[in-house]
């Protein structure tokens, strides 16, 4: 009964975290002449949507990293695989020729938005069902083509420890990006040129007949996939499988004396893992409106690995908290001092462009040095443990 009362608290949190995401994005057009931040263009909805695609990406990681102590460095492949399994399945066929024109047009003449434009229409109402349908299948597929990758590669390397995982996954990675970008894949992963044309979240923005944008859900839409996703990893962690898995990082040895397959559940971890890593790359080439090999390299790998460490290996909200802070002061509130300052006249030495990354590397170094724990260890944040805290109508009385 207390289980099913949480859930349900989770829940109503969920649906106002969600709420107030549209309620944000949609409040510039709701209350004319508010500050330029509250824009659609303004770098806060650029960095919601990086956060919230980086987030799901992050506690994938730490599922593998932190629940599990498997030290791998492969996310950025199993991105790689997740975005160009979306991108090549979603670009309509009748846009394939101008994408792949440098190879005579892609070996894949199918599109799944078609497929599904062809059962419910391609205008209206019809439109709408087709795109949601037809991103929701593509972005499972992309799921499912990281996670078979991860199940193959998985049999001979999660047979290493520590360091030799690592530099296994680092090298599929580095792998994967260099086979993606040759020529002779040009008619499926064009090569070393970006696939475009697929749907984005902008494609989910609601337009009037003239084209205008009536509601916005650009932002809403990666938060909405994210937090799903979050929410069942968040259930197998707390499930027997996750105990198995923390069993496991904590003494291989007597977990194996418990009767835990230690093989089975490290297989297991690593897949779903690179599941959802894989919709995570699904979800950063429509963030960005492209897919190309040489954006999926070991420094993004090294940036979730760093956000993960940040947050609390072990921990699922300090991962989404620490993705939130790194993703706004990289793209954002540091942004400032990659240009000239004045004060009074006189200007501040050393700002110029670059100076932004120094100041954020030594901040990620003390918070590293003097913050081993990171920020949350291995504590969450409850949803619902907070909204029991909340004042009820006696303490308000009293």
């Amino acid at each position: 009964m207390k289980q099913n009362q949480k859930n349900y608290t989770a829940f109503i949190g969920i649906a106002i975290m969600l709420a107030a995401v549209i309620l944000l994005e949609n409040i510039s057009a709701i209350i004319p002449g508010l500050p330029q931040v509250f824009s659609p263009t303004s770098p806060l909805f650029t960095v919601l949507k990086k956060a919230a695609v980086y987030s799901l990406v992050a506690v994938s990681m730490n599922l593998l990293n932190g629940f599990t102590g498997l030290f791998s460095l492969g996310q950025a492949g199993f991105m790689l695989l997740g975005a160009y399994t979306y991108a090549i399945l979603m670009v309509p066929s009748a846009q394939k020729d101008q994408v792949y024109y440098l190879f005579g047009g892609c070996a894949f003449d199918f599109s799944i938005l078609d497929m599904f434009e062809g059962i419910f229409g391609s205008s209206g109402a019809g439109y709408v069902i087709s795109l949601i349908l037809s991103c929701l299948i593509a972005l499972i597929l992309a799921g499912a083509v990281a996670a078979f990758f991860a199940y193959l590669i998985g049999i001979p390397v999660l047979r290493l420890k520590s360091d030799y995982l690592a530099i296994a996954t680092l090298g599929f990675a580095e792998i994967l990006r260099a086979i993606f970008q040759w020529q002779k894949l040009g008619k499926v992963t064009n090569g070393a040129n970006m696939i475009k044309g697929f749907p984005t979240f902008s494609s989910f923005n609601i337009t009037g007949p003239s084209g205008q944008v009536i509601l916005r859900l650009s932002t809403f839409v990666p938060f909405l996939i994210s937090t799903v996703c979050i929410f069942i990893i968040v259930l197998l962690i707390n499930s027997s499988y996750g105990r198995a898995f923390k069993s496991i990082r904590d003494d291989e040895i007597a977990a194996e004396a418990m009767g835990i397959s230690l093989f089975k559940h490290k297989m297991l971890s690593f897949v779903i893992s690179s599941f959802f890593a894989g919709v995570g790359g699904a979800l950063f080439a429509m963030y960005v409106a492209n897919a190309q090999a040489k954006a999926f390299t070991s420094v993004m790998t090294y940036e979730i690995l760093l956000i993960v460490v940040i947050g609390g290996i072990g921990s699922v909200s300090g991962s989404v908290i620490a993705t939130f802070l790194y993703v706004a002061c990289s793209e954002w509130w540091l942004r400032f001092l990659d240009s000239e300052q004045y004060i009074g006249g006189f200007k501040l030495p050393l700002l110029r462009n670059g100076f932004r990354m120094v100041i954020f590397s030594v901040v990620i170094m003390v918070i590293v040095l003097f913050f081993s724990q990171g920020i949350m260890g291995e504590n969450e944040i409850s949803i619902s443990g907070l909204m029991k805290k909340l004042p009820g109508k006696k303490e308000r009385k009293q």
